[in-house]
Parts: C-alpha cells; structure tokens; sequence
C-alpha cells in the first residue's frame, strides 16, 4: 500500500513537470516563439526544481518563521491527499462520502494560502492571500451546487452503463471547468499572483525550496481539477480519462496565453449574479424532472 503511493506521488510530480514543459512551449508558440529548446529537452524542468533547490532559502526578519515555513508543506499535503482518494486501493474514493471528502480537502487549502501571505508579513502577500479567500469561497458555492448535480444523476440514472453527463449537462460542465479555473487561481482568474497589483502575490517573500513546493502543489492542483473534470463529466474508460484529463489541461494554458486578468468585481459578478443562480435553476429543474 505505502510503495504503490510512492510509486504514484512520483508519477504525478512527473506529470507535474512535464505539464509545466508543455505549458512554457505553448505559451512560447502563441507568443510567436519557440520556448525551451535547449538540448536537454525534457529534463529541463528537473533542471529547473535542482537550480531553485540549490538557491538560498530566505526567510524574512519580520515574518513569523514556523508559520512561513509550515505554509508550503500545508499547500503540498492538500494535492497529495486528493491524489491519494484516486488509488484503486482508496475504497473511501468509491464510496459515497467521496464528494463530500473532495470538498472539504479543497476547502482546506485556502488556509495554507492565507497562512502563507499572513506569515511573511508583507502587505503584498497578505492582499494576495485575502483575495484568495474571498475567491475560493465564492467558486466552492457553485462547485458543491455541480457536485450535486453529478450526485443526483448518478443516484438517479436507471441506466447501469456509465453515460458521458457532459452530453445532458453541457452548460453545468462549462460551468464547472469555469469554477475549477477560479479555484485555483489561474488566467483570467489569477488575483492572488497579479503582478502589476501585488508584485507576486501571497508568494511574494518565498524563494528557493519554499516557492518550489508552492508552484508544485498549484500544478498538482490544477491536474487534479482536470482530472475531475474528465471523470465526472467526459471519460468512460482508463485510455479516455488520460486523453481528456490532458486536453483539459491544455485548456488552462490556452486560458492563460489568450484572456486577459478579469476585474475583481467582474469575478464576484459572475460567480454571484451568473453562475451560482445558473446552476442553481439547472439543479432545481433537474431534481424536478
């Protein structure tokens, strides 16, 4: 049990570092340039995570330094527990208590973020941080509201064969993608890292091993999301669900190369005022029918 979640925490970091590689060549290619294209070719971003590794870590003299360190441990334990429920071993992933769980992991990541900016006692960060909370609560409505969506047609489907719930529920898998994209923070959705504003962010005051493990666990956090997209909405078996997981995750580089940063009353306005009151009516006339 524990070497077969070894074995898949590796291949999920390498997965992370690969979807980095393919994010900086993307962005290259809409940006009309090649990006990385060096010899060492895919080990660039392990060259990468050893050139950070071997950098100074600094913490800052007025930041509180057991919480500044704890803050990036907590964001990498929150994707490596959601990994964890995806093992053919983890039976509380087929249970029915498994949505529920998902919720209250991805509920809990937003204290290591606002530990993160609170700890380095930087005005910068903790607007960062501040930003991600209102953020996350925001998009948690809305995610809970499809989660139970997903919930009832697959309690209430009187077919045995899994069917496809993005051909029914096209606009709720749209929604969906739209709030996973704000949960975690990414282009047009990215407020918490936005340069002009807040230099960079909650992770403003991290460098070497510290902005390491927080730009890992982002990454792990953003293939999980695809990961669920592709399970809940499109995949039907193994081969699909890594072909759509992957096709998701090119969504959110393609997000970041092409739209622009949203303004942050436009973030509240569309998750308040459109998406929650959307999938809310779809919930209703759904559990109706």
């Amino acid at each position: 049990m524990v070497m077969n979640y070894i074995f898949q925490v590796i291949c999920v970091m390498v997965a992370t570092a690969m979807f980095t590689l393919l994010e900086r060549k993307t962005l290259g290619y809409i940006h009309l340039r090649k990006g990385p294209n060096k010899p060492p070719g895919l080990l660039v971003p392990f060259a990468d995570a050893i050139k950070l590794m071997t950098k100074e870590y600094i913490t800052p003299m007025s930041a509180n330094s057991t919480a500044f360190l704890m803050a990036p441990m907590i964001l990498l334990i929150i994707p490596l527990l959601l990994w964890s429920m995806t093992s053919t071993k983890a039976e509380y992933f087929y249970s029915n208590l498994s949505v529920v769980l998902i919720l209250c992991i991805l509920s809990v990541s937003v204290y290591g973020t606002l530990l993160a900016g609170w700890s380095s006692n930087s005005k910068y960060a903790l607007l960062g941080a501040i930003r991600v909370v209102a953020q996350s609560i925001s998009y948690e409505v809305t995610l809970t509201v499809i989660f139970l969506h997903v919930m009832m047609f697959l309690m209430f489907s009187t077919s045995l064969s899994f069917v496809p719930l993005f051909l029914p529920m096209l606009m709720i898998t749209m929604i969906f993608f739209i709030s996973c994209l704000a949960d975690t923070n990414r282009s047009p959705f990215d407020f918490a890292e936005g340069e002009s504003e807040l230099v960079s962010g909650f992770n403003t005051e991290y460098s070497s091993v510290g902005f390491l493990i927080i730009f890992l666990s982002e990454y792990m956090s953003i293939l999980f999301m695809s990961f669920l997209v592709a399970l809940f909405f499109m995949a039907t078996n193994l081969y699909e669900m890594i072909l759509i997981t992957s096709l998701i995750g090119f969504l959110y580089i393609w997000a970041r190369g092409t739209l622009p940063r949203f303004r942050y009353d436009q973030l509240m306005y569309l998750t308040w005022k459109t998406l929650l009151p959307t999938s809310l009516m779809s919930l209703l006339i759904f559990s109706c029918v």
